[in-house]
C-alpha cells in the first residue's frame, strides 16, 4: 500500500482510476490490527488500488471527508465516492472484504 504524500495526489489519485483510502495513524491501536492482513485483502480486491493517509499527517482532509474514526475506509472511482466504511469501531478482516464486495 502506498502512502499518500500530497493533497494534490489525493485529487490526483480520487478522479482516476479505482482507490480506497485507508485513513489511520501510527498510534492507533485498532489501525494496527488490521495491518497483517490488509495485503490480502489487497491481493483479493486488485481492481482497486489501496492509499494509506495519515490521519495525523491530513487532518484537514479527514474534517472535509467526515473521517472522524480510524481505521476508515473510503473507495472512489474516477471521482466518484463510491462508499465509505468510518468509524471508531476496530474492524476486522470479514467486515472490510464485506465492504468492499458491496461497492460492486
Amino acid at each position: 500500500m502506498k502512502n499518500l504524500e500530497t493533497m494534490e495526489q489525493f485529487e490526483q489519485l480520487k478522479n482516476d482510476g479505482n482507490h480506497i483510502f485507508v485513513f489511520s495513524a501510527g498510534w492507533c491501536p485498532d489501525c494496527r490490527f488490521i495491518d497483517p492482513f490488509m495485503p490480502e485483502v489487497e491481493t483479493k480486491f486488485s481492481e482497486y488500488t489501496f492509499v494509506h493517509i495519515d490521519r495525523d499527517d491530513f487532518i484537514d482532509l479527514c474534517q472535509q471527508l467526515d473521517v472522524y474514526g480510524i481505521p476508515s475506509f473510503l473507495a472512489y472511482e474516477n471521482g466518484k465516492e463510491l462508499g465509505r466504511f468510518v468509524s471508531k469501531d476496530r474492524k476486522t478482516q470479514e467486515e472490510i472484504e464485506s465492504f468492499i464486495n458491496g461497492l460492486k
